[in-house]
Order: structure tokens, then C-alpha cells, then sequence
């Protein structure tokens, strides 16, 4: 009797285990995106539950929920932002911790997905190819013809997925290794610089902006190597996997590199070096930031401002001493982020350099947009300018409702609100302040920032129908 009984518990348990298996396969093959954004929120969950625990904390209590959460979302999400002292209130557990979650966030929820539905159904289906390609190119979410020169192929996903694991590996190594001999320097022992180099490298490739010493970047403030390490890391996160992917294949072949790839680049240079530039002219005599420094210094910690505003996050300037004209400009910056399929956030670079195209074709009596021989469709800017509703809309909401609630000034609440969004982690000084109702909307606004509107419109598009009629054209009267 008793054998039966477990013969017949065994055989329910196995066609249950088969009936899950089978949910999560059906899942993973008809809304990829779906299946990504729900995979992520519940490593928010899981982390906010071992962030809580006493052991992950340096006095061995309970961490408040909205603290837990809160650092849950900014670690999963590679932000930055925290309302706790994460060098001091962390135990080793909770670093890890802090470190195994932006290596996770850092592969991205759309890749994250396709790794784990071709571990369910040991293949990526069409689905789960389309939507890990949109990752590179959002429109393979939609209908419609797409040029296979713009971005990588369908039958390059798995060669792409494998480009994210080992670029990440192999540029968090060697960064950490250039920044081991600056710890030393800066009289770090090594067994300690060993860890924190690791640390910090992560932290820059991942553009999440955490440091694992209470006194932040302030020993290497002169460091320029230091600085120089962390800057490239957060450069070559921000471009974005399909971009790492077109330049490991043809680097010194830019007439091959993608139109995504050039747009990609150009434009992050371009403000990059716009951006420092206007940083120098507005806070070279601000004597509470770079008005007491050298040419050279004031020079190099513009243009790093300029970096970690981008998406980085590291700061060495005290971010509420700049002058209300430097916000505004970090917030333009934030605004935009870095690449797209990247461990930046923001509105991507793309997106910025398609709508400013097509003003440049408009202003130049152009029927399509164009740019280096390519025409660039108008859905492509449809898209473009929904990112950039959308963005502004979740910006606008979040600074008005934390505003109501907190009667803050507008400014520190926008910034941090915009570094939110944009994934950056810089801050005012204002969400380490923030009461836990304010720390729930920012940390959905880190969410939406993170998971971004392509991932949302790919969510629906499973659902999205042809129409098949056109109606009847009006103009309305614009501007």
C-alpha cells in the first residue's frame, strides 16, 4: 500500500513538474517580452527578500522593507541611486549580493529571456529570435519589412547572447586590472583592492555607479588613470551589445559597421565632448566645484562629469553644489542615456539622432529621412518620438507626484527623478531624504526607465493586428 501510494504521489508530481515545464515553454515561445518583464520583477522580489535579511545587513538587523526594495530595483535595474549608505550598511553577504544583482541586470531583461527560454525549450524559437533581435533593433517587434544590414540576423542571436557573456566577463576583467595598481596606491591592502577592483569594475561596465568604500572616488579625485579606467568602462557599456558585437567583428572596417553602430558612436561622442565642453564654460569659477582646481583638473573632471552623466553614475564633484544651469544640462544628458541594448538607460542615443535627422531632412526640403546613404523609414521615427512621450511623460508624473509629496525644490526633485528614469544613479541628495511613499515612485520610475517602452510595445505586439483599410486623409493645423 505504502509504495503505492508513492508510486502515485511520484507520478502526480511528475505531471505537474511536466505542466509547468510546458506553461514556461508555451510562455517563452508566444510573448518573449512578456515572459522577460515577468522574470524581472520577480528578481526584484527575490532580491528585496534577501536584501532584507539580517545577515545581508552590517548590524545584523532587518533592513526596512523600502530600503530593501528600493536597493532591490536600483541593483537589478544597474541605477545607482540608494537611500542607504551602500559602502557602510552592507555586509560582505549584501555586497555580493549588490554584485551578483547588477551582473544580472546588466545582461538585460530581453537577453535575460532568451537565455532562460532556450534553457526551458533547449532552442530559441522565431519568437524569442525576433524579440531578442529587437533588442538590437526594436522594430523587429512590428511589422514591416527591416533592412538585415542594420542590425544582426536572426541566425546571429545565439553568436549575439554569446558576445554578451564573454564582452562582459572579458571587459569587467580588464578594467579590473587596471584600476588594481591605483587601489594599491591610494594604500587600499591588496587583498582588499583585489575585491574592490572587481567591484568597481562591475560597477562601471554595468553604468550602475555603486563604490565599495565610504569615501567614494574622493582618494583617486587625481587619479587620472584611475578615472581613465572607469570612464572606458562606462563607455563600452553604455554603446551596447549589438554595437560591441559589430566592432568585434569589423573593427577597422567602418564602411561594414551598421547604421544603428554609427549612429551608436557618433552620437556618444559627440556629446560626450558637447557635454563636458559646456560643463567647463558653466563651472569654471563655481568655487564649491571645479573653481579652485588647475586647467587640467578642471578640464578632466568636466568631461568625466560629462561621462558619468550619461549613465555612469560615479561622481567626484558634489552633484548639489553645481550650478542650477550644470543641472539642467546633466538632466538633458540623463535624459537621452546611452545605446541602445546596453546597460545604460535613457531614451538612447538612437532615438535622439533619428528625431534630430529627421528635423535636418525637414529643414532641407528632404521627402525621406536619410543619413550615410540609407533611408531611414518613418516608422523607425514613430517610435522614436513615442520613446520620447513616453520618457517624458513618466518623468513629469514622478516629478510632480514626489513633489506633492515631499514639497522639495523642483530642481533636486527633477534631477534625481530624470537620473531615475535615465538609470544614472547621480544625485542631489534628495532620495537618500525621501519618505517611503516617494521611495516607491521613484523606484517605479527606475523600473520604467529600465524596462523601457520598446520592451512594453513588445510586450503588446504579439497582440497587435494588420489593418488591412486606409481611411480618409485630413491635415489638422499644426504649429
Amino acid at each position: 500500500m505504502a509504495d503505492a501510494r508513492r508510486t502515485s504521489t511520484s507520478s502526480r508530481l511528475r505531471v505537474i513538474g511536466h505542466e509547468v515545464m510546458e506553461f514556461f515553454r508555451d510562455l517563452t515561445q508566444r510573448s518573449p517580452a512578456r515572459f522577460a518583464i515577468l522574470i524581472f520583477l520577480s528578481l526584484i522580489l527575490v532580491f528585496t527578500a534577501l536584501f532584507s535579511l539580517p545577515i545581508a545587513a552590517a548590524n545584523g538587523r532587518v533592513t526596512p522593507f523600502a530600503d530593501a526594495f528600493f536597493t532591490a530595483v536600483s541593483t537589478i535595474c544597474v541605477t545607482g541611486l540608494a537611500t542607504l549608505d551602500m559602502a557602510t550598511h552592507w555586509s560582505p553577504f549584501g555586497h555580493v549580493l549588490v554584485f551578483l544583482g547588477v551582473q544580472i541586470g546588466a545582461l538585460g531583461v530581453l537577453t535575460l529571456a532568451s537565455i532562460l527560454g532556450l534553457v526551458i525549450s533547449r532552442r530559441l524559437g522565431l519568437r524569442a529570435k525576433l524579440i531578442a533581435a529587437g533588442d538590437s533593433n526594436p522594430l523587429r517587434a512590428h511589422g514591416g519589412p527591416v533592412n538585415e544590414g542594420q542590425t544582426v540576423q536572426l541566425g546571429q542571436i545565439g553568436s549575439l547572447l554569446a558576445t554578451v557573456a564573454l564582452s562582459t566577463l572579458v571587459i569587467e576583467a580588464i578594467v579590473a586590472v587596471m584600476l588594481f595598481p591605483g587601489l594599491l596606491l591610494a594604500g587600499v591592502p591588496w587583498y582588499t583592492a583585489l575585491w574592490e577592483a572587481v567591484y568597481f569594475a562591475a560597477m562601471a561596465f554595468t553604468n550602475t555607479g555603486f563604490t565599495p568604500n565610504a569615501e567614494g572616488l574622493e582618494p583617486f579625485a587625481h587619479d587620472y588613470f584611475f578615472l581613465t579606467a572607469l570612464m572606458a568602462g562606462v563607455f563600452l557599456g553604455s554603446i551596447g551589445f549589438p554595437v560591441i558585437y559589430t566592432l568585434r567583428r569589423h573593427l577597422w572596417h567602418v564602411r561594414r559597421w551598421s547604421l544603428h553602430t554609427k549612429l551608436t558612436i557618433i552620437t556618444t561622442v559627440a556629446l560626450f565632448f558637447g557635454g563636458g565642453a559646456i560643463f567647463l564654460i558653466l563651472e569654471y569659477d563655481n568655487l564649491l566645484t571645479l573653481g579652485t582646481e588647475n586647467a587640467w583638473d578642471t578640464t578632466f573632471q568636466a568631461f568625466f562629469l560629462s561621462a558619468m552623466t550619461r549613465s555612469g553614475g560615479f561622481a567626484i564633484l558634489d552633484i548639489g553644489e553645481l550650478n542650477q544651469s550644470s543641472l539642467l544640462v546633466a538632466c538633458m544628458l540623463m535624459f537621452v542615456g546611452g545605446g541602445s541594448a546596453s546597460t545604460a538607460g535613457g531614451i538612447k542615443v538612437t532615438t535622439l539622432a533619428v528625431i534630430a535627422l529627421a528635423v535636418w531632412s525637414e529643414a532641407k526640403g528632404r521627402a525621406s529621412n536619410q543619413v550615410f546613404g540609407r533611408r531611414i523609414p518613418s516608422d523607425v521615427l514613430r517610435v522614436a518620438l513615442s520613446v520620447v512621450a513616453w520618457g517624458s511623460t513618466i518623468v513629469a508624473l514622478s516629478t510632480i507626484i514626489i513633489t506633492q509629496i515631499t514639497k522639495a525644490d523642483l530642481g533636486d526633485v527633477l534631477f534625481d527623478v530624470i537620473s531615475a528614469f535615465g538609470t544614472v544613479g547621480l544625485s542631489t541628495g534628495l532620495t537618500a531624504e525621501l519618505p517611503d511613499p516617494a521611495v516607491y515612485v521613484m523606484a517605479v520610475t527606475i523600473i520604467m526607465g529600465r524596462v523601457g517602452t520598446v520592451t512594453l510595445a513588445a510586450a503588446v505586439a504579439a497582440s497587435s493586428r494588420s489593418q488591412l483599410y486606409s481611411l480618409p486623409v485630413e491635415r489638422p493645423i499644426v504649429g
